[in-house]
Parts: C-alpha cells; structure tokens; sequence
C-alpha cells in the first residue's frame, strides 16, 4: 500500500486530506511540524509528501530542502498563497508539484496518481555502460556479466535507484536482510567490498559512483 506523509501544522487539514486519501487505499502518516516530519521520513519507506509551507519554526521550504539532502521522494507543496514567487521558490528547491488551497478531492487524486506514476522505480538501470537489471537479475559492464550474490544484487540496486541518496548502514540492513535481522553493520562493508572488487575487475570505474560516506553509510553519485 501507498504510504503518503502529510506535513501540516493543522489538524483540521491532516485529517481532511487524510479523509480524502484513506478511502483510495493510501496509507496516511500525519506530521505537525518540519522535525517531527524529518524524523518520520528517516523511519518509514515513504512514497509521496503532502507538505504544508506556512509552518510555524521550520517552513515547508526548509523541511523540503532538507528531505531533498537525502531522498528523491515526490513532493507536493500545499499552500494558501498563490504568488508566482512563491511557487518557483518550492520548485526550485526540489518540490514536483504545488497546489493551492482550498483544492478539490479529485484534483488532489489526479496529481498524486500522476506524481506515483512517474516515480515508479526502473527495473533496468544502466549508467555510463554499468547495467543493474531486475528482471534478468543481472548485472553487466559492456556486456560483460558480473556475478553478483542476491544480496550484493539488491544493495547495488538500492542505491543505484536513488543516487544521490545518503544510506546509513542501519539503514542497508534492514532494507536488504530485513527488519528483525542480527546482522551487524560490518556485514554490510562486507558486502560493499565484494561489489567494488567484482565491477571493478570488470573494467568499471567503480569508486568513482559507489562512495563511503565515512562515520554514516553509503552513496551512489552519478
């Protein structure tokens, strides 16, 4: 199911917008202000933000240049104010889309719809020769295979699919051994090893993409 987080420091609104979503089978996760929402973006596998930006402390801008320091997330900006300003300052700072309130029930549907059709991820990814193929379970450089484990194969992915995107260790882990996993976070720099090595050998200038963050995780720079 899709889960939606909606950033407003109304109730009123949160449970209006909430009211409109549920009945279409969308999961709502409700925030009052910029750090409560962060901290829910850094918790759960969010699929699209509904974000208000007239808050009191940190404003819709600040939370959306913030979310964008770590993810690509579909954005919708949500506003009283109708200045032209207004709308290429959240445009610019990473928002996908800005509606005006008051908005209507379907309105609202349509552009959600449309921002979570586009954001569907790739199953077949290839940069700069290095192609990650989900269907195929492949990956290859040139054409070459690289033999990968399951694991390696979705941590690559993981990354890959969002570059850019800072991942802590922790993190990792859970998105690839799963939630009630034991393993520890060496296993991951295990892993991360392996991958360099084996594209590596293959003639791809790895480090170039796959990068260490030091003291937090990894990242994929295109």
């Amino acid at each position: 199911m899709v889960k939606i987080l909606l950033v407003d420091d109304e109730q009123r609104m949160l449970d209006l917008i909430a009211l409109y979503l549920e009945p279409h089978h969308y999961t709502c996760l409700k925030a009052r202000n910029g750090e409560e929402a962060l901290s829910l973006m850094k918790k759960e596998a969010i699929d699209l933000v509904m974000l208000d930006i007239m808050m009191p402390g940190m404003d819709g801008w600040a939370v959306c240049r913030e979310i964008r320091s770590f993810s690509a997330v579909p954005i919708i900006m949500l506003t009283a104010r109708q200045q032209e300003e207004d709308v290429v300052k959240g445009l610019r700072l990473g928002a996908d889309d800005y509606v005006t309130k008051p908005f209507g029930e379907q309105e609202l549907l349509a552009r959600i719809e449309a921002l979570l059709r586009r954001s569907v991820p790739s199953k077949n990814i290839q940069i700069n020769g290095l192609k990650w193929d989900e269907e195929q379970f492949e990956v290859s450089y040139e054409g070459k295979s690289v033999r990968l484990t399951r694991k390696e194969f979705s941590l690559l992915g993981i990354l890959m699919r969002h570059p850019n995107k800072v991942f802590e260790r922790g993190h990792l882990l859970e998105l690839v051994w799963g939630y009630d996993t034991e393993t520890e976070g060496r296993t991951v720099d295990s892993h991360v090893r392996n991958i360099r090595e084996k594209i590596r050998e293959a003639g791809f200038p790895i480090d170039d993409h796959f990068q260490t963050v030091w003291g937090i995780g990894y990242k994929w720079v295109k």
